[in-house]
């Protein structure tokens, strides 16, 4: 039971106690649902992979997303993350393709470049078939500072650089919005066209 604690306790956001919690609630399970459980856990690692192009999960060498000929594949959207690609393709609202960076740079953390996958998107650029990069990175430090090695890697290669807009969220008051999200706001605005 210790070792099973311990093994739980390991995943991100997971305390001993909650660790506990889990181990006790499987020990009340039926032994189909754990042994369903489990095996849903080792087959996830033995047939989920990431794809060759952009990062992404998949369950074959090149993503469905990568390999959809319905996409605009001049387009590149760079994300952190794949919960990043997730919620973008959410939105219904894009596309394009992806390129999973696997992160961002923070020296804090001691992440570099070499850990992510600039290089492999420096070299999709590269081919030429890519018109426009945009840099959907997290509003952060580290964020802003990985735009800015993306950027200086594209910016001799003629490719169209563009990051997603930042500014005040729908539904959010003025009055608790930072500084920074408010001014970015007032500075990025745009045409008030009758529709919101």
């Amino acid at each position: 039971m210790e070792k099973a604690v311990g093994e739980f306790a390991k995943l991100p956001g997971i305390g001993r106690k909650t660790a506990m919690r889990l181990v006790l609630h499987l020990l009340r399970q039926e032994t189909p649902a754990v042994e369903a459980f489990g095996n849903a856990i080792i087959t996830l690692k033995h047939e989920v992979k990431y794809c060759k192009v952009c990062h992404n999960i998949s369950d074959a060498d090149i993503c469905r997303i990568c390999s959809n000929p319905q996409r605009d594949a001049s387009v590149v959207c760079v994300v952190e993350t794949i919960r990043d690609v997730m919620a973008v393709e959410a939105t219904q609202q894009y596309r394009g393709l992806y390129h999973v960076l696997g992160g961002v740079i923070s020296p804090m953390d001691g992440v570099g470049p070499a850990d992510l996958e600039i290089q492999s998107l420096v070299d999709r650029v590269a081919q030429g078939t890519i018109k426009e990069v945009i840099l959907a990175l997290s509003t952060t430090m580290e964020g802003d500072t990985t735009n800015f090695y993306i950027y200086r890697k594209l910016e001799s290669t003629g490719v169209k650089l563009s990051v997603i807009a930042r500014g005040v969220s729908v539904g959010d008051e003025l009055e608790y919005a930072d500084e920074i999200t408010l001014g970015r706001s007032i500075v990025n605005r745009t045409p008030f066209t009758g529709t919101v």
